[in-house]
């Protein structure tokens, strides 16, 4: 199956502060861009920042007994990207809401994961499969 590049747009509330985390922290490239959206590129997908006021949380889920932000959007890296980013984050003094871990260790689907907030609040999560043949495992 050939994976294809998402676009996800979203609101945020400072769009100086976007860039700064989006293009500073999590390596994004700027694409185009006006008074009230900035066009991000996350690892090859489209995120669009559009300026308003942000929702509160709408809740969590529960993966394996923890809580995880919902709703929340992401990317697949692979592990050493991952691994990097997720050290690059701890340096930079994120606060997780979900610290960097490996679920499902020695199953199908054995995968690296953490999640964080923007600073509007948007949840992110970065995950990286050990076997990248295995992101829809069962």
């Amino acid at each position: 199956m050939e994976l294809r590049a998402f676009h996800y747009a979203f609101l945020v509330r400072d769009l100086d502060e976007a860039r700064r985390f989006y293009v500073d922290l999590l390596g994004c490239r700027e694409g185009r861009s006006a008074p009230t959206w900035i066009d991000f590129e996350l690892f090859g997908n489209q995120l669009s920042c559009h300026l308003g006021a942000t929702p509160p949380a709408a809740g969590t889920g529960q993966v394996d007994g923890i809580s995880v932000p919902m709703p929340h959007f992401g990317v697949i890296l692979a592990f050493d990207e991952y691994e990097q980013l997720a050290a690059r984050l701890e340096a930079a003094g994120i606060s997780f809401v979900i610290t960097p871990r490996i679920r499902y260790p020695g199953e199908p689907g054995e995968q690296g994961t953490c999640f964080f907030l923007d600073p509007s609040g948007n949840a992110i999560e970065v995950k990286a499969f050990v076997r990248p043949d295995e992101v829809f495992a069962r």
